[in-house]
């Protein structure tokens, strides 16, 4: 038969030398390319894009620019423009100034400094009610707007100053019977109100309805809800604030010119000057003391515009206007009130700050008095409520006073507060502002300060919860350290209330694992269990004990060492319900996957993390979300990774067994385990060089058994298909041939089960490219598999090809052509006298037949077949809307014939030359890609044996595209 030399023979390592790239001495000098790269900017008067900079590039120079940054000096095409913009673009410019000066000065005290807007949400949640609320509502007046309207000036004046005398009596709407929500919806609704009038130039309207505001602060009707209504009607006096200093900013503009950031009061005009001071009169004119402070208060900043000293002076002023409040729950907020503006707006005056501080010690003893007593009977308030009730506002105090405070002046008012009997409350506060490093050092002085407390007041679990948090982040002096726990837990393990208990034992866990041994740790674990397990207190803890869990994991990482502590494992039991079980099972694999450095065969952690895992895995259900199965698998799997018994690789293998019927219904976890056991297979492989004994054969076929009977339980097929390839790999490396055989006959029977789409990554797509992809991958492997004595010549090959031929194909898919050019890439590698890779200790199909005849012909048979099926279908691409298709796959297998067939053959030769002209005949073929494979023709005719290339360049002809 003339096809008996279809394909050409192939010498592979005289052509891996030839297509190797050509080396070329290199001398390097100082050159590197990982050195940096200095760009030298020259500049010329022309901003000519070709001469305005000359870069030279030079390893060794002292500056190190950026290329990028450097040209960018206000010199390039859009910086021009920019500067000659219209006014728009100026007052946006200037805008940003402004911005960017608020921005400077808010963060003028440090970025070290908590900012109040990190409180007001803690503070929100915490002070909350249920009891009924009332609200007065400002209600506009309706002459106040017609009048704005109306042409008259003098009408217009005369509107307003009837406004002012109506300043506080402005019609009011009483709101009865809120829920705290409606509360907050309805001082929302003022929010915007207020914002609404001020851009309406109704800024009178605007004043009287931050007025009312204000005045709500008075009232302490439903006194537990104070924090909040006090966190809820500042914002709107911020707002206001804000809006005021804007206006009269806006009205220092000169020449489009805005004022610097530390502008002095001579730079402002005196319209600016004018309508601060009317501001301040109008403040002034009210006659309410509560409201009068906190407006005032509100626009403090505005004082810049009129006087170098007006801040200075302004405080110590408005720090004895409290003196006047009467109720001290009232008069401490309006204290933070003002420390948070003195913070915001002058942070030099320390001084004013602390006075304030001062004036609140001497009134402190009203706390206790009897209005306070009577007060709280009417409320129906204990003490130890109404006293945390001022928490935020001290703590916030001496927040302020103790940020960069000397320790002279933090030792000062340690022994003010020491004083003043009932000084629980500022005791907790002191704890909670200064420094922990201050705390730390003083800790038992502290202790001894609250052992002193009055019982009946403020809470000393509190106390001491406060003095755990500052251990937690500085270390007190050694030698106390023992006697601080045992202090802190004589009074912690005595609270009879759960919640109050497990509050403060969740602080204490953490000093106790940062400075003590597993010992300590264990006994505080052993408590917390003995009072959270009666009436299932626990149920109402998950939280504090979830965060101890956190605590524990994040100091004893060591995980031989965390499961000896005895009652870690118990305390797990408490986590009763799934959801947060799981969670925490999750923290404790994630912990165990970061810092675990070394594989492990530990029993008492294998056991402890099976069950942890195990956990997580029965988690899993119907409704569980796709993400949550992969991150679940995926902590799993990093568990299976670390686990390692040395040599002893059948224990190994009994431990994937194990965690196989465990963790059978996340899907990952199964393929991980398919690997790590063909991984076993290899490793065994290695150990014995290749030369199995009679022991190590029966092993590594019982990895192969597990692979085989686990792979048809995975629902994905192409995970299927590719692991059936890679195992059967894993088989034909370790000389298990039946079974390799088995593996590959699985995978051929699969694949006319893949579906025409698939989903990936939640989208569905296209099926086509992944066969294409997997198939190539099997024809690789095919090459060196032997045939089956009592199977036909090329079995696996044939059976392949029937499946191929009848799955069905997309219509307007090119792929089953595709995959037969490849078959033609296999077929010719097949009549190979050696083939260009083999399996070690394994004869392939050129050692078995030596290149005899009978199985040459077999080959020659399959490749008339296949290009048969190749040419049928280019013939069915003639249609004019398929030409283009027609012209790539012509050209596709033009080239398989020149890479691997033999070109004296006349037939294939002829074959190869109407290929190439049925790419070019209807115009669709790439010019260039033709001119190059011509090119490439030529090249390949000057090699030894292929002068007979030099015969069919003549016989290509180039068609032009016309």
């Amino acid at each position: 038969s003339c096809f008996l030399r279809h394909a050409r023979s192939r010498n592979y390592a005289f052509e891996s030398e030839v297509c190797k790239l050509e080396s070329v001495p290199l001398d390097f000098g100082d050159y590197h390319p990982l050195k940096p790269i200095t760009v030298t900017e020259s500049k010329t008067k022309k901003m000519n894009r070709k001469e305005s900079t000359s870069s030279t590039s030079s390893s060794s120079s002292s500056s190190l620019m950026d290329p990028l940054s450097s040209v960018l000096d206000g010199t390039d095409p859009l910086s021009l423009f920019a500067a000659a913009a219209d006014p728009v673009t100026t007052t946006a410019t200037m805008d940003g100034t402004r911005r960017k000066r608020d921005k400077d000065d808010s963060s003028a005290v440090g970025s070290d400094f908590e900012p109040w807007s990190s409180k007001r949400g803690e503070i929100l949640a915490r002070y909350t009610t249920t009891e009924k609320l009332s609200i007065n509502l400002y209600m506009g007046s309706e002459k106040g707007k017609a009048a704005t309207t109306g042409s008259a000036v003098s009408e217009k004046v005369r509107t307003r100053l009837e406004e002012l005398d109506d300043l506080e009596e402005g019609s009011q709407k009483e709101l009865l019977n809120l829920t705290q929500q409606d509360y907050m919806n309805r001082i929302e609704e003022l929010n915007q109100s207020l914002k609404d009038a001020w851009s309406s130039d109704q800024k009178v309207k605007a004043l009287k309805i931050v007025i009312q505001c204000s005045k709500l602060l008075s009232d302490t009707t439903v006194i537990q809800f104070y924090p909040s209504k006090f966190v809820l009607i500042t914002d709107i006096l911020d707002t206001f604030g804000k809006l005021v200093y804007e206006r009269i900013l806006s009205m220092c503009v000169d020449n489009r010119v805005s004022l610097p950031d530390n502008f002095s009061p001579e730079s402002v005009n005196d319209t600016a000057k004018e309508t601060c001071l009317n501001w301040f009169f109008k403040i002034a004119s009210i006659r309410e003391l509560i409201p009068r402070f906190y407006v005032e208060a509100a626009i403090l900043k505005c004082n810049k515009f009129l006087s170098k000293t007006g801040i200075s002076e302004c405080l110590p002023r408005l720090t004895s206007m409290i003196r006047g409040i009467g109720d001290p729950l009232v008069a401490v907020y309006a204290r933070a009130y003002l420390c948070r503006v003195g913070m915001e707006v002058a942070p030099q005056l320390k001084d004013s700050l602390n006075k304030n501080f001062f004036d609140f010690l001497l009134t402190f003893k009203q706390i206790h008095g009897d209005t306070v007593q009577n007060q709280l009977v009417g409320h129906c308030v204990e003490m130890p409520l109404y006293l945390t009730l001022y928490s935020p506002a001290i703590d916030w105090i001496l927040k302020c006073i103790a940020y960069h405070a000397p320790e002279v002046l933090l030792t000062e008012m340690m022994e003010r507060c020491k004083k003043l009997g009932n000084n629980a409350l500022l005791l907790n506060s002191v704890m909670l502002a200064f420094r922990a490093e201050f705390i730390a050092a003083r800790s038992m002085d502290f202790i001894a300060m609250i052992k002193e407390c009055d019982e009946s007041g403020f809470p000393k679990h509190l106390l001491f919860r406060s003095l755990g948090l500052n251990l937690a982040l500085a270390d007190p002096p050694e030698n106390d350290r023992l006697q601080i726990l045992n202090e802190a837990w004589k009074v912690i393990t005595k609270l009879k209330n759960p919640q109050d208990y497990i509050n403060c034992a969740e602080v204490w866990v953490e000093y106790t694992c940062r400075h003590f041994t597993k010992r300590e740790v264990n006994t505080v674990l052993a408590d917390v269990i003995k009072h959270m397990t009666p009436d299932r207190a626990f149920e109402d803890a998950y939280p504090q004990l979830q965060s101890i869990i956190q605590k524990v994991i994040t100091y004893i990482y060591d995980f031989s060492l965390l499961f000896s502590v005895e009652k870690f494992l118990p305390f797990l039991d408490m986590f009763q319900k799934e959801s947060v079980r799981v969670e925490v099972c999750k923290c404790i694999m994630e912990s165990f996957i970061k810092h675990q450095q070394e594989s492990t065969k530990d029993p008492v952690i294998l056991n402890a993390l099976l069950h942890i895992c195990k956990t997580m895995h029965d988690s899993v259900n119907a409704l569980t979300l796709e993400d949550e199965k992969r991150m679940l698998a995926a902590l799993i799997n990093g568990f299976i990774k670390m686990v390692s018994f040395g040599r002893d690789f059948e224990q190994q293998l009994s431990f994937y067994v194990e965690a196989r019927s465990m963790f059978c219904n996340l899907e990952p976890v199964l393929v991980q385990l398919i690997h790590s056991v063909n991984q076993l297979a290899m490793e065994t492989r290695k150990v014995m060089k290749g030369n199995h004994s009679r022991k190590t054969a029966a092993f590594v076929r019982a990895c192969v058994a597990f692979c085989f009977i686990t792979i048809p339980s995975l629902s994905s097929i192409f995970t299927r298909l590719n692991l059936y390839l890679h195992s059967g790999q894993v088989a034909l490396a370790n000389q298990c041939l039946s079974q390799a055989d088995a593996f590959f006959k699985a995978a051929v029977s699969l694949v006319p089960e893949v579906p025409k789409m698939i989903s990936v990554d939640g989208k569905m797509r296209p099926s086509d490219a992944f066969l294409l992809e997997f198939l190539c991958n099997f024809f690789s492997t095919l090459l060196v598999v032997p045939d089956h004595p009592e199977q036909g010549v090329l079995f696996l090959v044939r059976g392949l090809l029937n499946v191929i031929q009848d799955y069905t194909w997309e219509d307007n898919s090119d792929d089953k052509v595709r995959i037969y050019t490849n078959v033609l890439h296999l077929l010719s590698a097949m009549t190979q006298e050696a083939y260009i890779y083999h399996v070690d200790k394994v004869d392939s199909n050129d050692a078995l037949y030596g290149g005899d005849s009978k199985f040459l012909a077999e080959i020659s048979k399959l490749c008339e077949t296949v290009i048969a099926q190749i040419l049928d279908h280019l013939k069915t691409l003639g249609k004019e809307e398929t030409l283009k298709r027609q012209s790539q796959l012509a050209l596709y297998f033009f080239n398989t014939i020149v890479a691997h067939g033999d070109l004296r053959n006349n037939k294939l030769n002829q074959l190869s030359v109407n290929l190439w002209n049925l790419a070019q005949k209807h115009g669709f073929a790439d010019t260039k890609t033709m001119v190059k494979t011509l090119e490439y023709i030529k090249r390949r005719s000057q090699q030894p044996e292929m002068s007979h290339f030099s015969d069919l360049a003549l016989r290509l002809p180039l068609q032009s595209r016309t």
